[in-house]
């Protein structure tokens, strides 16, 4: 079974810095034969994609909303994606999703919040 379970939200100051982390288990092969990426949806808002790491480094992906503030990462051998974000403004909170794209399918977790506010 498929699994990738997001750790690492909560709550922010703005200006400052958060690590999310995204681990999968239940691939075969892991995420080393996988695109992964992070997507956030704000209250009323749609599902947004904010980056993408897809299985050769040089294809890392984001959208120029967040380029600058965000990294995305990946350990192959611990199968575990993750997203530094910087800079933190009070706009980017919002439930935070990790996605493993393999052929045609999407799999997601769970989501996690993540909060700006002081």
């Amino acid at each position: 079974q498929e699994q990738l379970v997001e750790s690492g939200g909560g709550l922010a100051q703005p200006g400052g810095s958060l690590r999310l982390s995204c681990t999968a288990s239940g691939f075969t092969g892991g995420i080393s034969v996988l695109t992964m990426s992070w997507y956030r949806q704000a209250p009323g808002l749609k599902r947004e994609l904010v980056a993408t790491h897809p299985k050769f480094d040089h294809a890392v992906n984001y959208p120029r909303s967040v380029q600058g503030r965000f990294t995305i990462s990946r350990d192959n051998a611990n199968n575990t994606v993750y997203l530094q974000m910087k800079h933190l403004p009070p706009a980017v909170t919002a439930v935070y999703f990790c996605a493993a794209i393999r052929a045609a399918s999407t799999y997601w977790g769970q989501g996690i919040p993540v909060t700006v506010s002081s």
